[in-house]
Parts: structure tokens; C-alpha cells; sequence
């Protein structure tokens, strides 16, 4: 009854090159633009590249903790099941307490949300890791409070939690207040699940 595209290479081909023909890519190194259009192809908007902000070596960052085997603690369970974990090149383990009794003891103790709580519990796993915030505000500030703390950082920060309460002003102070640690963020209210674990992805596998 319709006429649509049934092959699943062709159209991941033809959406990268939408991307390309209609997104200004021009502000991005050439090693950044791949995970900018996972970004864009995971949310469908290209003006997305607009508020996309990768600090100075967060990619090189990012694909050399997995190369070297580290964890991937994300704030949700959506997140974690969003990682295409074959692709993964050190079989690194994909981390997420928000359901786990350790998180809700950890939100509990601190008196915030279980999302926070679990990224707080993974303190361990953070260490040279790649944490991957894509749902909670509160998740990445108490991140940025736990830097604060002087715990170990982990090699990445991809922060982009959506929403409406808290969303903004968790990613301007991730950059302002990263302290070094490389991270990725898209400024404003976008953001979410989808495109956090895109970013993955693509620092995984490119836009293979």
C-alpha cells in the first residue's frame, strides 16, 4: 500500500546525509562532527547543532576510556538500554542504580531523587569512567557537588538532561564548573535519553 524505504542502511545513509546537507557543522573539529550528527539524528531537529557543546578533547577523552575498558554509569535505565553494547570495544559494563536498593539507600541518606542517588552509589565505577546523564538534572548536580568533594573524575561527562525544572541550569553549571573533566551538553531544555545514549554510540562506533 506504500511506497517507503525498507533497507536499514539506506536510510540511516540518507538521514546522515540530510544531516550533513542541512545542519551547520561548520563550528565543530572534523573528529566532533560525527557525534553531533548522532545527536541530530537521534532527536530529528538540526538546529540541535546550534546548542551542541563539546569542550576541547571530550571525544578523544571519551574513546579512549572505553578503549581502555571503562564503565558507563548512566542515570537511568533508559539510558543504559539505549547503548548498543556489542559496539562497545572492551565489552565495558553499562552501570545503572536508579532501580537498585544502593540508590534508593544513597537518595535516601542525601535526601534527593533516585537518579542522583544512583549515580551517587556508582562512586567507584565514576573513576576514569564515562557518566552518562540523560533524563535528571539532579543526576548531573550531584555529580558536579561529588566533584566538588574531590572525588576521583571520571574521563567524560555527557550531560543532557531534558526537562523543564533544573534542565538549563545543571548543564551551564557543568560548564562552568567541570573543573577540567572534558564533558558534552547541549545547552537549553533538549535532551533526554535517546540522544545521551546516541552520543555513545557514536563515540562507540561512529556513524557506523
Amino acid at each position: 500500500m506504500y511506497n517507503y524505504e525498507k533497507d536499514g542502511a539506506e536510510i540511516y545513509r540518507r538521514s546522515f546525509e540530510t544531516i550533513r546537507r542541512e545542519a551547520d557543522l561548520s563550528k565543530f573539529a572534523d573528529g566532533d562532527k560525527d557525534l553531533v550528527i548522532r545527536l541530530i539524528h537521534a532527536c530529528g531537529m538540526v538546529d540541535l547543532a546550534n546548542d551542541v557543546v563539546i569542550s576541547s578533547g571530550a571525544v578523544e577523552a571519551g574513546k579512549a576510556a572505553l578503549a581502555s575498558g571503562a564503565a558507563i554509569v548512566c542515570d537511568v535505565q533508559m539510558v543504559k538500554h539505549g547503548i548498543i553494547q556489542r559496539n562497545l570495544p572492551a565489552k565495558n559494563p553499562v552501570l545503572c542504580h536508579v532501580a537498585d536498593e544502593r540508590g534508593q539507600e544513597y537518595a535516601d541518606t542525601y535526601k534527593t531523587t533516585r537518579s542522583a542517588g544512583g549515580i551517587g552509589s556508582l562512586e567507584g565505577a565514576i573513576n576514569r569512567g564515562i557518566v552518562v546523564i540523560g533524563n535528571a538534572p539532579t543526576a548531573l548536580f550531584h555529580l558536579l557537588e561529588m566533584l566538588d568533594r574531590f572525588i576521583e573524575p571520571p574521563a567524560l561527562i555527557i550531560g543532557i538532561p531534558v526537562g523543564f525544572v533544573g534542565a538549563v541550569e545543571s548543564k551551564e553549571a557543568l560548564m562552568a564548573h567541570a573543573g577540567g573533566v572534558p564533558y558534552i551538553t547541549v545547552r537549553g531544555r533538549r535532551g533526554g535519553s535517546a540522544m545521551a545514549a546516541a552520543a555513545v554510540n557514536a563515540l562507540a562506533r561512529g556513524l557506523d
